[in-house]
């Protein structure tokens, strides 16, 4: 295992000498020492040390020049300069807290008084790494949230998703209100996600809350927070989510939920950007861009005075709409990927390397009423029922089994769909399911489908079109 580099700056041969044997004494340290300042950034320039101990005095009469010249404030800021990313730890005889704390700023990670303890420089050091450690591990953690939202990580190609993407690239930065519609199960979540991890705003809070997911009578103290003694169990003042995502966004998830009481509040915050705390005759500012989400008709509950009309154009000023899965049937095999991508690393040591063409054929036509949510749950389940290397159409649930054209029939021996008498209706009904049986034999091969059909390619890829079939 590489050593730790550790550099000890001192102008005193003994007191360097002493640190270097603390040093020495150490498991998987070794040091190096410097007299001054000229020297010590020779010698930083040249390698990377993991920690450098500089005594706040050095001797004045070095190089003629002063105290304000020769100390570890200048070594400091020279070291920053020249690119040294070394922890800098100084020490100085006078415990003084002004010099501990003007060291502190320019980049110290640490004040240690003299004479230094084995034990106190053990711990430095120890205190250091670990505070080095949590410091990449958040910038590690912030990439991987970036990564996650970013428009690359969204997993989609439909042309109704890229219309998305070029939406929300325009209107990442702004602080307009947006309210995304769609079906459950949609991802309209993600999407106020990837609204807030591309903007100015990243860096700033996230906060997400279910409009329908908290009782009415604590739904307002959680969105504007109360004061101790603003009612019985209110023990101590606690802060709201709008404080909460000061700076940031704040998602109100189902936003059709809300109470009436509150929707008058609601809208008042929109418009003062101010909240009142419950039990507080204060308002305090606030500065939060809001994205809502709604798997309902607000027009509708408007018409049925469910929702206030004038909150309702108050947030209906940019709106994405969200298309369920079957409008979007291109994303369903990057989707189907995608997942078969993530629980591999999750079902260990199971690998599935993905779906046979019969399956995959009918995981294309499945209407998907849950949408990408019940499509994830399918392939998960899949993955870990399979026995195979490849997800088979047994693997699946039983309501897309029955997609199957092959084992499609109702107790009187009809194929389901066949809700009349009619040629002309029923003809079609078979057609499409002859189609989507040859296309399945075939692996998708439409050239060879057409032929088991005894149709021209032509006139397969015009059924195709006409009956949605998208493989």
């Amino acid at each position: 295992m590489a050593l730790k580099k550790v550099l000890i700056i001192d102008d005193e041969y003994e007191i360097r000498s002493l640190i270097a044997n603390y040093v020495s004494r150490m498991d998987s340290y070794e040091a190096s020492q410097a007299q001054n300042i000229d020297e010590a950034l020779a010698l930083a320039s040249r390698n990377h040390f993991d920690h450098i101990i500089c005594d706040y005095f050095l001797d004045p009469r070095e190089k003629g020049r002063d105290d304000s010249r020769n100390n570890a404030v200048e070594f400091i800021k020279r070291a920053k300069a020249l690119g040294i990313t070394s922890n800098i730890i100084v020490m100085s005889g006078k415990a003084e807290v002004d010099m501990a704390i003007e060291v502190t700023k320019l980049g110290a990670v640490d004040y240690l008084a003299k004479p230094i303890s084995f034990a106190q420089l053990q711990f430095a050091f120890k205190r250091a790494e670990e505070r080095e450690k949590l410091y990449k591990e958040n910038v590690k953690l912030k990439r991987q949230v970036e990564e996650r939202y970013s428009f690359a990580n969204i997993v989609a190609r439909s042309p109704e998703m890229e219309r998305i993407f070029e939406v929300i690239e325009k209107v990442k930065d702004y602080k307009t209100t947006v309210l995304v519609t769609g079906e459950s199960g949609t991802g309209k979540e993600l999407v106020a996600r990837a609204l807030h991890f591309n903007s100015i705003r990243k860096f700033a809070p996230f906060v997400a809350v279910n409009c329908g997911g908290i009782p009415e009578n604590l739904l307002e103290s959680e969105l504007f927070g109360h004061v101790k003694g603003a009612f019985t169990d209110a023990v101590r003042s606690k802060k709201g989510l709008f404080e909460e995502a000061d700076s940031g966004t704040l998602f109100l998830d189902e936003i059709g939920e809300l109470p009436l009481a509150l929707q008058v509040k609601l809208l008042r915050v929109l418009q003062e950007q101010e909240i009142r705390p419950v039990g507080n005759n204060k308002t305090i500012k606030v500065d939060v861009r809001i994205v809502a989400a709604t798997a309902r008709d607000l027009g509708e509950l408007v018409r049925k005075a469910k929702f206030r009309e004038d909150l309702y154009y108050r947030i209906n000023v940019l709106t994405i709409v969200i298309p369920p899965l079957r409008e979007r049937k291109q994303d369903i095999r990057l989707l189907v990927s995608h997942f078969i991508d993530k629980y591999n690393e999750v079902i260990k040591p199971k690998k599935v390397t993905g779906v046979s063409p019969e399956a995959m054929q009918l995981l294309m036509n499945y209407r998907w009423p849950g949408n990408v949510r019940e499509l994830e749950n399918v392939i998960e389940r899949a993955l870990v029922l399979t026995e195979h290397e490849s997800i088979q159409i047994e693997d699946l649930p039983s309501n897309i089994q029955a997609m199957d054209p092959v084992n499609e029939t109702t107790q009187d021996g009809m194929m389901p769909g066949y809700d009349s008498l009619s040629i002309k209706k029923n003809t079609k009904i078979l057609e499409r399911k002859l189609i989507n049986l040859a296309l399945a034999k075939t692996k998708g091969n439409k050239t060879q489908a057409s032929q088991l059909l005894e149709i021209s390619l032509p006139a397969l890829l015009y059924k195709m079109k006409d009956y949605g079939i998208v493989i």
